[in-house]
């Protein structure tokens, strides 16, 4: 049985940004600068006062207000701070990765306190060790652990969500995400890309000790299946598999859910409008691949991309994505979209905070446990997107 989540309220503390030094970090605590509610009790932490004090100076000039923001100096490796930290506030948000190198004792501090915990991780592994290590912790103290909630995973997540809805079939459903992104990536991003690829067999060992233990909903399932390059005729595009954890995670979601009907498949594509650059990208992510596999050469890709660095904002600005959604179920067909600016990191960043948002103010679902976001949050966390001017609609039935 879920626990009912422990009364917070008490805490001194909404929110905790926990890497705003880093670069997708200080993108997210700019945008909560901008655009949280008035009243909102956070605080940054991190490894280096010093760091974040120049943070905060930069967020004066947003918000004068914000000059008396709480610092909080807090090392991944002290757990006694950790406990201390996570103990005062309601949720606990981390830009802070690679994760599965550095992720784990906040997270289980949060798990073991109660408090919400929030990530941008799209590591895999990471979140099935995190499931087997303390997901019965977090159901015990009603913390809710919600991996992925930036452009991994919540456009598809969310999206997928969206188009059972506009389905509203009541037999077996399938639905396919194709993306389409303009946009660079940062180092940490791409640390994490060559963790998980130099990873492989550990992460398949951890997605079958987990599958092992994690219940399965009774009369339904849900299942992410593996498609094929292929053009795709209703979209006119070519469809590359993508090997990122969000099939994993809309999955997920529709075994958690009973609104995903009695059979829910999910399969996971990038799409282009010439196989060239199908071909293309095919060549690029495999390439990274194999490299990772070896020391030496994973050691020098890792060497020449810096952590903590990204693109300047003029580039941001000429970013974006669709997410584009081809449902089928109960005789009919519906086509939707989910779509934005700058993926990687403006978009991120917004989805992120408004994620931390949604679990401390919003009346959503009781969940506790690692939860994905159409599990935890759904339809507000939705509505909070689409106001902060990310587009969830349909295109054609």
């Amino acid at each position: 049985m879920v626990a009912m989540p422990p009364q917070t309220s008490d805490r001194p503390l909404d929110l905790v940004l926990f890497g705003a030094t880093g670069f997708t970090g200080g993108l997210t605590a700019d945008y909560l600068a901008r655009t949280a509610p008035a009243g909102l009790r956070w605080a940054l932490a991190g490894r280096s006062l010093d760091k974040l004090e120049r943070v905060r100076d930069r967020l004066v000039a947003v918000d004068g207000r914000l000059a008396d923001l709480e610092l909080v100096q807090a090392d991944t490796t002290d757990d006694a701070a950790l406990a201390d930290l996570v103990g005062r506030t309601k949720v606990l948000v981390t830009t802070v990765g690679p994760y599965l190198t550095l992720g784990e004792p906040l997270l289980a501090a949060c798990a073991e306190a109660g408090t919400d915990y929030v990530d941008l991780t799209g590591e895999p592994e990471f979140a099935d060790r995190m499931y087997l290590a303390h997901h019965a912790t977090a159901e015990r103290t009603g913390a809710r652990i919600v991996h992925a909630c930036g452009f991994d995973s919540v456009p598809h997540d969310l999206g997928a969500m969206y188009t059972v809805q506009q389905l509203q079939a009541a037999g077996p459903v399938t639905v396919r995400g194709v993306v389409r992104a303009s946009g660079m990536f940062s180092g940490g991003t791409f640390h994490s890309a060559v963790g998980v690829f130099s990873r492989a067999r550990q992460s398949s060992e951890a997605a079958r000790q987990r599958r092992r233990i994690e219940p399965r909903p009774e009369g339904r399932r849900s299942r992410a299946v593996a498609g094929k390059p292929r053009r795709d005729t209703a979209l006119g595009l070519w469809l590359l598999p993508m090997p990122t954890i969000d099939p994993a995670v809309v999955a997920r979601s529709g075994a958690a859910l009973a609104s995903y009907g009695p059979d829910f498949r999910y399969t996971h594509y990038a799409g282009t409008k010439t196989l060239r650059y199908a071909a293309a990208g095919a060549l690029g992510v495999s390439a990274v691949a194999v490299a990772a596999q070896v020391r030496p050469v994973r050691n020098l890709l890792l060497g020449a991309i810096k952590q903590g660095e990204g693109p300047d904002e003029s580039r941001r600005e000429a970013s974006w994505f669709t997410v584009d959604f081809v449902g089928e179920g109960g005789g009919r067909t519906v086509h939707t979209r989910v779509s934005g600016g700058d993926p990687g990191y403006g978009e991120t960043a917004k989805m992120l905070a408004e994620s931390a948002l949604c679990l401390a103010f919003d009346d959503n679902p009781t969940t506790a446990g690692c939860v994905t976001t159409a599990q935890a949050m759904g339809e507000n966390l939705m509505g909070r997107l689409v106001a902060a001017g990310i587009t969830f609609e349909v295109v054609g039935v």
